[in-house]
């Protein structure tokens, strides 16, 4: 099938990487694998960081336009078979995807689409009103969380879900020669959650000094200098810092490093853990938001409760301590991510999927 491919939030093409991007990218590579034909309908961003009025208004009036645009070009060129739109939620709206779906009548899915109703009051209702008809109008959403399913269910009963547990092109990615005290991770240095992180976990490392450790942080941001802080008392000998890397080199890393560290307050779920997990390291983090979706707690890493700073560090303890644990769990991991949240995983299930929810509109080359 031809497929338009969009996302409100960020762009596949956008030029500063996060898991969101990298998710739809990868999106991109489970459709293409499935035989089918991906363009990028369009790189209008509708995030409003704020209900105003104003703002959402322009980024309307911008998506008419791009609605306008797509349609004239389709005079010209094949028009889409399918409209795919990737993690619309109340700040991103999908603006576009609806009113072209409805026009061409084509399928029209989406992914990682969220609601809450709590956002309904405080000034977003009319954004919450357009995720709820793009998920009515869906053949099927595809959630990447149960906590996201149970969300849309309970406000848009009407609505088809599918389960599509979140996945990584494991190819990068393999187990090295891993230095089992050398602990690892991979993380933007920004304000939020992320530096939520950051804090814990300097926190719970300054709680264990006493152990043989050393730490390797991988990534890079405008609070840099702010995260830097965290880790200051601790010496340099401790502390890596290797910035931004490309995935290849990060693949390096992790497959040389022991145990990945990450508590993921707020994580949406973290393609970085399985990114870990696919070069057999086990995983440190918190049993918080959509973190269990995508490590297994007591099989492929160890999960502590929400805010538990003693807690975690006793856990990175447990871990560097006893060499048995670690190795089941390392190899557990590895298993893990290379045979259910692979790629080709993703694909093969992406594909069983389309044949169940669109009938004799869906087909394969």
């Amino acid at each position: 099938m031809k497929i338009a491919f969009y996302a409100p939030l960020k762009s596949p093409n956008h030029p500063v990487p996060s898991g969101d991007r990298l998710m739809a990218r990868q999106m991109i590579a489970a459709f293409e694998m499935a035989g089918h034909q991906v363009d990028i309908a369009s790189e209008l961003r509708s995030f409003t960081p704020t209900p105003e009025d104003a703002p959402r208004a322009e980024i309307a009036l911008q998506a008419g336009r791009e609605i306008n645009s797509l349609l004239d070009r389709g005079h010209d060129e094949p028009a889409p078979e399918l409209w795919f739109t990737y993690h619309p939620y109340y700040k991103t709206p999908d603006l576009i995807g609806p009113s072209i779906a409805r026009k061409l009548g084509i399928p029209y899915i989406t992914a990682e689409a969220s609601y809450s109703r709590r956002h309904d009051a405080n000034g977003w209702g009319e954004n919450q009103r357009l995720i709820a008809d793009a998920v009515r109008l869906a053949s099927v959403n595809l959630c990447f969380t149960e906590r996201d399913r149970i969300g849309l269910r309970d406000a848009i009963p009407e609505g088809r879900y599918e389960r599509f547990l979140p996945f990584i092109d494991t190819t990068p990615f393999t187990r090295g020669h891993a230095d089992p005290q050398r602990l690892a991770v991979v993380a933007m240095l920004r304000k939020g959650d992320k530096f939520d992180s950051y804090t814990m976990l300097a926190a719970a490392l300054d709680r264990i000094r006493d152990q043989d450790w050393t730490l390797t942080i991988i990534g890079d941001g405008p609070m840099r200098a702010e995260v830097r802080s965290l880790f200051s008392a601790m010496g340099e000998r401790r502390i890596t810092w290797r910035g931004e890397l490309p995935t290849t080199e990060i693949a390096h890393e992790l497959a040389t490093a022991g145990l990945y560290v990450w508590p993921g307050c707020n994580e949406a779920y973290g393609l970085a853990y399985l990114e870990a997990q696919a070069a057999g390291l086990p995983v440190v983090a918190q049993a918080t938001a959509g973190v269990p979706e995508v490590v297994m707690a007591n099989k492929t890493g160890l999960l502590t409760p929400e805010g538990d700073i003693a807690a975690y560090a006793d856990a990175i303890v447990q871990l560097l301590q006893d060499r048995k644990q670690r190795q089941t769990m390392a190899n557990a991991a590895y298993d893990f991510v290379h045979h259910e949240r692979s790629l080709v995983a993703a694909s093969k299930r992406l594909r069983t999927i389309l044949r169940n929810h669109l009938g004799e509109t869906y087909h394969e080359r």
